[in-house]
């Protein structure tokens, strides 16, 4: 899978893929990871990207030309399964919506800066809109590290063992169930009885019961979906 990740703040985005598992992704070429400094199609030598609100109003506006040079330029290249741009108007992110994700091949991400894009690059680029949660960043640059985590880590092949993806909260519409390792015992803190017998049928109920009981704590919304 392939990631061209088009932003004005290109050194937010260095560290989160240089490390752990996504580095080890691309290390095994499972994903590609392009990261595309908008500053390089700025429409003059000043590199500017974003100019002031028509109508007036605090704040600048990533302006629709350097945006439109870089998306054709890749364009030129491959056909792209889906344009995502990064805003915190978007359709909140979940894990059904990084199913679908995962399941592509090219992928543009946007990221947002300032008040936001021209609303035309909206209407005529983006594919997708998606936000992290329901509180502004500085920019998308941190969200489109968060989306490409989410993606990268259920790739077959990614993880080392891919039951583990399969296993994650809100996989099946729950959060998942308590986890405990060696010891045993600590401090007079044990680890429940079930764990420990052996009997993987009933471990296997236990972790359902307990993964229904802990989503009804504390995310009883997503029982009545």
């Amino acid at each position: 899978m392939r990631f061209d990740i088009i932003t004005c703040q290109p050194d937010l985005l260095e560290s989160p893929f240089s490390h752990s598992i996504l580095k080890r992704a691309q290390q095994k070429g499972l994903v590609e990871i392009h990261i595309h400094d908008l500053r390089q199609y700025a429409v003059n030598k000043h590199g500017q990207i974003d100019d002031y609100a028509f109508g007036g109003g605090a704040g600048m506006v990533m302006m629709i030309e350097p945006i439109d040079k870089c998306i054709s330029e890749l364009q030129a290249d491959r056909k792209y399964d889906a344009i995502i741009y990064m805003t915190p108007d978007g359709q909140t992110l979940n894990q059904g919506i990084v199913n679908q994700f995962s399941l592509l091949e090219n992928v543009i991400i946007l990221c947002g800066h300032y008040k936001g894009v021209d609303e035309r690059v909206r209407q005529h680029f983006v594919t997708h809109e998606i936000s992290i949660g329901d509180y502004v960043l500085s920019g998308g640059e941190l969200g489109a590290a968060v989306l490409a985590d989410a993606i990268i880590r259920i790739i077959p092949g990614v993880l080392n063992d891919e039951t583990s993806a399969l296993t994650d909260s809100f996989q099946d519409g729950l959060l998942a169930p308590p986890v405990y390792t060696r010891p045993a015992e600590y401090k007079g803190l044990k680890v429940p009885d079930i764990l420990m017998s052996g009997d993987t049928p009933k471990i296997e109920q236990w972790r359902f019961e307990q993964a229904v009981e802990r989503t009804r704590q504390r995310r009883p919304d997503l029982l009545s979906e």
